[in-house]
């Protein structure tokens, strides 16, 4: 598995220049390209999505992951919509000027290709076009891998979507690969390629995802990984209650998502008072609160368990400043809000929460790229260092280099 993989990682390596010297606009009309086969291939797509669907279903796949692996016809639109927005989005400045230097000399910050990244995924087929047009126009080659569920959605979107959309372009449809193998030693392997593949994208929930990291920092490939999500919401006392009900649905509208409602924080004050009409929203959604007394972390992110996943941690909590740290200590520190209409409660709630995405009277829902920046994103990263965090998009996927040049030189 690992010479197969290794293939794939050797010939988008040798297609990447190609892409790293392309111009705008045939980058833009690659893009362009995959939206126009989107709705040419619609058929072959959903075809092989439905194959993908049955199979899962026979193997028992839960209703959240079911929801993640289905392509449906409002879904394949709304793909094309990105891939159109991205490619009318500005491309990242190739040199940004910095300073003027003693001497004669100027100081500009050039913005880089990394060259190859991989991308693990599991069971989004949506994810193999995000992901792609993220590395095309960002002007890096990729080489992805999903599991057996989404293998044939995936290769179906490869062979019908995205390398007919780089080949009407002028570009070498050999710029993105994917893993014809649903192996998951074929994971491991992406990892472990640094000459090849530097930089590995993860994108799954939980400790197979945790265990790439680890395996992928023994090899001295970087991660952007996204293992962990969970949204927490916190109902002040001085909350709108239509508002706050409101957004408790608004969480909930999806199950199998990183970003949707999990904690939910009442007053500590007011809990009881609170407590009906909270469930009430939470049975027209069809979903189950996990009340204290709980058997399990507070933080328990509910989309990763298939049997419990239509379930809500509620919690009591002192006030916003507690709800915040709270959130910090016991959740990945993905997305968390605030329902208030107290602008000092709020405050104290955005100055405690260091995570992510921080709301205010908004659904954590839209702790997604597409959402907030309106491009796709290539996934969430979490990590608590300098560099890209939040949605990751195309504009994050480069390295920075600094060049000195003599100041007469404007070119």
């Amino acid at each position: 598995m690992y010479d197969v993989v290794a293939r794939c990682a050797a010939e988008a390596k040798r297609a990447a220049p190609s892409l790293a010297t392309a111009s705008a606009a045939a980058v833009d009309a690659a893009l362009v390209a995959m939206a126009d086969r989107l709705t040419v291939a619609r058929d072959r797509v959903l075809a092989a999505n439905a194959e993908d669907i049955r199979a899962a279903e026979q193997d028992g796949m839960s209703a959240g992951l079911l929801d993640r692996l289905r392509i449906t016809e409002e879904r394949l639109s709304g793909m094309a919509e990105q891939l159109r927005l991205l490619a009318a989005a500005d491309h990242p400045e190739r040199e940004v000027p910095v300073a003027e230097l003693d001497g004669g000399l100027r100081l500009v910050e050039r913005r880089r290709p990394v060259g190859v990244l991989g991308a693990n995924y599991e069971a989004r087929p949506n994810v193999t076009v995000d992901v792609a047009s993220q590395l095309v126009k960002s002007r890096n080659a990729g080489v992805l891998r999903t599991g057996s569920a989404a293998l044939g959605s995936a290769t179906a979107l490869l062979d019908e979507v995205i390398a007919p959309g780089l080949r009407a372009a002028g570009l070498d449809p050999a710029l993105i690969q994917l893993v014809p193998s649903a192996d998951r030693q074929a994971a491991s392997a992406l990892v472990a390629l640094p000459d090849l593949v530097p930089l590995v994208i993860l994108r799954g929930s939980g400790e197979s995802t945790r265990e790439l990291s680890r395996l992928a920092a023994g090899h001295g490939v970087r991660t952007l990984a996204h293992a962990d999500g969970g949204g927490v919401l916190y109902i002040d006392p001085a909350a709108d209650q239509d508002k706050a009900y409101e957004l408790i649905a608004a969480g909930l509208d999806r199950l199998g998502v990183c970003n949707r409602l999990n904690l939910l924080l009442l007053p500590e004050s007011s809990f009881a008072e609170w407590l009906p009409g909270v469930r009430a929203v939470l049975d027209k959604a069809g979903v189950t609160a996990s009340l204290p007394p709980h058997d399990h972390p507070i933080g328990y992110e509910w989309a990763l368990d298939a049997d419990q996943e239509a379930t809500v941690t509620i919690a009591p909590v002192e006030n916003a400043a507690r709800a915040a740290e709270l959130a910090n200590e016991e959740t990945s520190g993905l997305a968390a809000g605030i329902v208030t209409e107290d602008a000092e409660a709020a405050e104290a709630f955005l100055a405690g929460y260091t995570g992510t995405g921080v709301f205010w009277n908004a659904t954590t829902r839209l702790l997604d790229g597409f959402k907030l920046l309106g491009v796709p994103e290539t996934g969430i990263n979490i990590d608590r260092v300098p560099g890209p965090r939040g949605p990751v998009t195309y504009g994050d996927l480069c390295l920075r280099q600094y060049a000195v040049l003599p100041a007469d030189r404007l070119d």
